[in-house]
């Protein structure tokens, strides 16, 4: 094979890799009910692709290929462990030939079904996001690492910790019954909203990857609505985010440019995205219990106005912040309150809300120094905001914001 066929291979492994990572560990975990074990079957199986697909080719089903080579490594496993006899016939994932099988419409529901099992009340409630986003989504415990501020070291010894609870306390792998689904739909609804934001801000919308992870979010939260069509705050997450998708095209100018929400061309904005996010918002809305995800979606629906009024409504924002404070006064939160106040009533009104924030919360938080430079400068306050500038401009991670920073910055 020439050099240009192996590359398009090695492509061909990683694609298949992140569309498929997370349904094939759902299967295996579905059966075996050991999360670390089909990991790393899995992980064996990936092993063996990069030397077989580029000598014999890319098998017609590469999904079940996989299954196939990561079961074998499964009872494997079990066989090294000694214990082949009394356990290998409950780890005959399928007795159907795998190497002809067609994974069903139906079978990214096992995704979800491990979604709630990481969400199990004898996990511990700090480590159910982590875990499902590794254990679904197939991300590694550096990139979750950083969306909760620990160490890679740290977020990997959390996990196999919880993996190891999942395996040796016989946690079932199975949706629990339907009065048992509420108490678990918190961790799940968080777990997807980070999938999300890891696509669409860690990515910054523009990488493949990044895409892939945000509409794989968006299409757990559509069959997590089939599941519970009832569940209010379901639908406001699937509106919080179809309104952030909505507005893609519209993030990054030609050339690249980061473009903010405030400049955004909002004739570049998805119409039928919004359409439809305003739906689901109406039907949430009518069953009167607003939460988390419906206030987050109503703050998002103001600005798609923009669309067709012309105008951002700040003050309509600020309010919709004040209530979701109450309920999540996470640094995010507040720190949009803050610019949102800004807007309405002036940067003073927003530095005040700013400042009301623990200092030693927000040295690491990048969208806070944003915020405060932007404030700063309307002020006409030049070398607080350059300092301010200086902290965005060093958190910042993609290019592009660094420099529309660097730009703002003067």
């Amino acid at each position: 094979m020439n050099e240009s066929n192996r590359e398009d291979t090695h492509r061909t492994i990683e694609r298949v890799a992140r569309e498929s990572y997370g349904r094939l560990v759902a299967y295996l975990s579905a059966n075996t009910r050991d999360l670390g074990s089909a990991e790393d079957a899995l992980s064996n199986a990936l092993v063996a692709a990069l030397t077989s697909w580029p000598r014999d080719g890319v098998p017609q089903n590469p999904e079940a290929w996989l299954l196939t080579t990561a079961r074998h490594s499964f009872i494997n496993q079990v066989r090294h462990r000694q214990v082949a006899e009394a356990s290998e016939p409950t780890l005959l994932l399928s007795r159907e030939d795998s190497a002809e099988m067609t994974l069903s419409p139906e079978f990214p529901d096992e995704r979800l079904k491990l979604l709630f099992v990481c969400a199990h009340p004898a996990i511990d409630s700090a480590i159910h996001t982590p875990l499902m986003l590794q254990t679904v989504l197939g991300l590694d415990a550096a990139r979750i690492a950083h969306t909760f501020l620990i160490s890679p070291a740290t977020m990997g010894q959390r996990l196999v910790r919880a993996k190891t609870k999942i395996r040796d306390g016989g946690i079932q792998f199975e949706v629990p019954q339907e009065r048992e689904l509420p108490q678990r739909l918190d961790a799940v609804l968080e777990a997807i909203y980070a999938a999300f934001g890891i696509g669409w801000d860690g990515m910054a919308g523009v990488d493949q990857r990044g895409r892939d992870l945000a509409e794989e979010a968006i299409w757990l939260a559509r069959v997590l609505l089939q599941l519970m069509p009832g569940e209010a705050e379901v639908r406001g997450l699937l509106t919080l985010m179809l309104h952030c998708e909505a507005r893609r095209a519209a993030r990054r100018g030609p050339d690249g440019r980061y473009v903010p929400l405030l400049e955004q061309d909002s004739q570049q904005w998805s119409l039928a995205l919004i359409e439809e996010a305003e739906r689901h918002l109406a039907e949430a809305s009518s069953r009167g219990r607003a939460g988390r995800f419906q206030l987050e979606a109503a703050i998002q629906s103001v600005h798609a106005e923009r669309a067709r009024s012309g105008r951002t409504e700040w003050a309509a924002i600020a309010l919709f912040y004040e209530q979701l404070i109450r309920i999540s006064p996470t640094l995010g939160t507040r720190t949009g309150y803050a610019a949102a106040l800004g807007e309405a009533y002036g940067p003073e009104a927003g530095l005040a809300a700013l400042d009301g924030i623990d200092p030693e919360n927000v040295s690491a938080y990048q969208p806070y120094w944003a915020v405060r430079a932007h404030l700063l400068q309307r002020l006409g306050k030049t070398s607080e905001a350059a300092n301010s500038f200086d902290r965005a401009i060093g958190l910042a991670e993609d290019p592009a914001v660094r420099q529309f920073l660097l730009q703002r910055r003067g």
